[in-house]
């Protein structure tokens, strides 16, 4: 699969690239970012999927969070996808902050509208895999996968779908129960229609009730003062309550 360079920047002994690709699971172009540190000239590296929020393009992880001088000390080449299809045509896809572009949600939508390119759960765990593994010095049996918001979300359902398939996950301030929130339900009976049964399949809370149990170690940070925290949109507690229920690691640290 072809892959056009849209930019490349040094940065911490490393290179930060933006790409653009002909995805086949979203049906349209995407862009991704890729990170490679000083390491990946001689040698393959762990890759480090970086899944963001509402509203974010692959621009806001690399340009807002400083994230490379960790990433080039130790090693890992980070990617960080978009947030969802983009310019597909659909009535209604950019009607709303929180729900059709820039909120793919990290489901593959079953409704009419949006099934042939809302498809941003496979597109992240199975096509661009494949696209990096192919591409870049990335070493396939170290993937791990971490996120913000949405893409906290994201990166919660993405390792108890695949039990083994990534090393460790991490999310920031993680919608964490996404059937019990408005933007959860929002998304879902948007993407997935009005059986509730199964948007399960999509909530972490539900999928680590259900999880066989392959080690897995799972980190959140989230802020209490965090607006969306108060208005009940993340719900950790919930969350946190299964893992204790399903004896499930969990670091839970709540940040000033």
């Amino acid at each position: 699969m072809a892959l056009k360079q849209i930019s490349s920047n040094k940065c911490f002994g490393g290179l930060q690239k933006v790409f653009e690709h002909d995805s086949v699971e979203l049906n349209c172009k995407m862009k991704f970012a890729v990170y490679l540190p000083p390491k990946a000239e001689t040698e393959k590296c762990p890759a480090l999927y970086w899944l963001s929020g509402l509203t974010c393009t692959e621009q806001n992880f690399i340009s807002k969070s400083g994230y490379h001088q960790a990433a080039s000390e130790h090693g890992l080449v980070v990617i960080a996808p978009d947030t969802s299809p983009r310019g597909c045509n659909i009535k209604g896809e950019d009607e709303s902050w929180d729900f059709g572009t820039g909120a793919g949600f990290y489901v593959d939508a079953t409704e009419d509208l949006w099934k042939t390119n809302y498809r941003m759960y496979s597109y992240v765990t199975e096509e661009l895999p494949q696209l990096i593994n192919a591409n870049f010095p990335v070493d396939p049996q170290r993937m791990s996968v971490f996120g913000h918001s949405m893409g906290g979300h994201g990166a919660l359902i993405c390792a108890l779908k695949n039990p083994g398939k990534y090393k460790s996950v991490s999310a920031f301030a993680p919608i964490c129960n996404p059937v019990l929130c408005p933007w959860g339900k929002k998304a879902f009976s948007g993407y997935l229609g009005t059986d509730q049964s199964k948007w399960k399949a999509y909530d972490a809370t539900y999928l680590v009730k259900s999880y066989p149990g392959s080690q897995l170690d799972i980190l959140i940070d989230q802020g209490k003062d965090d607006q969306f925290l108060l208005d009940g949109q993340l719900l950790p507690d919930n969350f946190i309550a299964a893992c204790t229920e399903k004896k499930i690691p969990v670091v839970f640290r709540l940040q000033e």
